[in-house]
Formats: C-alpha cells, sequence, structure tokens
C-alpha cells in the first residue's frame, strides 16, 4: 500500500466524516479498497517476478495490506473513538472487516456465475459484480446506523 493510497483513506474518511456519512457505511469501501488493492498488487508481482512464486505468500501480503491501512488510521485517532462503536465493535473496523467480506462474496457471486453458465454475462461482471455487493452493504449499513 502506498503512502498516497493510506493518506487518501484517512483523508476519505475525514471527509465522508464532515458530509455525514457514517463511518461503519465509508469503512466497508475501505475494507474493499485494501482487498482489492491486495489482490492487484498479488498478482503484479506475480507477473513482474515470477520466480518469487508470491502466490505463496497471499496471506501476509493481504495481512500487511491491512496493517498498512489500520495503523495510520489508528494513529491518526479515526480508530478507537469512544462512542464510535456498532454492536460493540469500532465502526472503522467492523466496516472494514464487513467490507472486506462482502467484497469477496461479489467475487465469489462472479466466479460462480461464469462457472454456472460457462461465459461472462456482461462487460465489467468482474467489476460489476464485487462493487454491487459493496453498494447493497452500504445501503443496509446506512439504515443500520441512521439514527
Amino acid at each position: 500500500m502506498c503512502p498516497v493510497c493510506t493518506v487518501t483513506v484517512i483523508a476519505g474518511l475525514g471527509i465522508s466524516r464532515f458530509l455525514g456519512i457514517d463511518d461503519a457505511v465509508t469503512s466497508l469501501w475501505i475494507g474493499g479498497f485494501i482487498l482489492s488493492f491486495s489482490f492487484i498488487t498479488i498478482n503484479w508481482i506475480d507477473k513482474k517476478w515470477p520466480r518469487l512464486k508470491v502466490q505463496r505468500y497471499r496471506l501476509p501480503i493481504i495481512a500487511l495490506m491491512y496493517l498498512l491501512v489500520l495503523i495510520p488510521l489508528k494513529i491518526n485517532n479515526s480508530i478507537g473513538i469512544v462512542g464510535n462503536r456498532l454492536w460493540g465493535i469500532d465502526k472503522v473496523v467492523l466496516g472494514t472487516a464487513v467490507g472486506s467480506i462482502f467484497f469477496l462474496i461479489g467475487i465469489w457471486a462472479d466466479k460462480k456465475v461464469r462457472k454456472v453458465s460457462d461465459k461472462q454475462l456482461f462487460p465489467y461482471q468482474k467489476v460489476v459484480f464485487p462493487v454491487l455487493s459493496l453498494i447493497i452493504t452500504s445501503v443496509a449499513f446506512f439504515f443500520l446506523t441512521k439514527n
């Protein structure tokens, strides 16, 4: 994760707070972003340096990506704010975890549809499914966190 990306995530969280968007909703997208960037980075390293066999180290690389975003958010006091909890869990941490899970569900749904139909149904399906899963989850979280 590049420093610019981390600063962008922090700034995005700050702007969304200014606009009144709940941290749980914003963090869903942070979770999807981290996971997406992790997969892109792993694939790039694998193509650039195939002898590294980077696919063996997917989980540590993904964990490192989460740490490279969440640690600065903690240092910046975006995580651990008193009263910024949903179901007893910090909203940023919860949103990031749930966003990552639903991003993976979108990826899985795309692969399942491709397997069942033996083709993609429409252009950019690989992008639409994960993003749509985040949109649906964001709407659900919006209504869950609405006071």
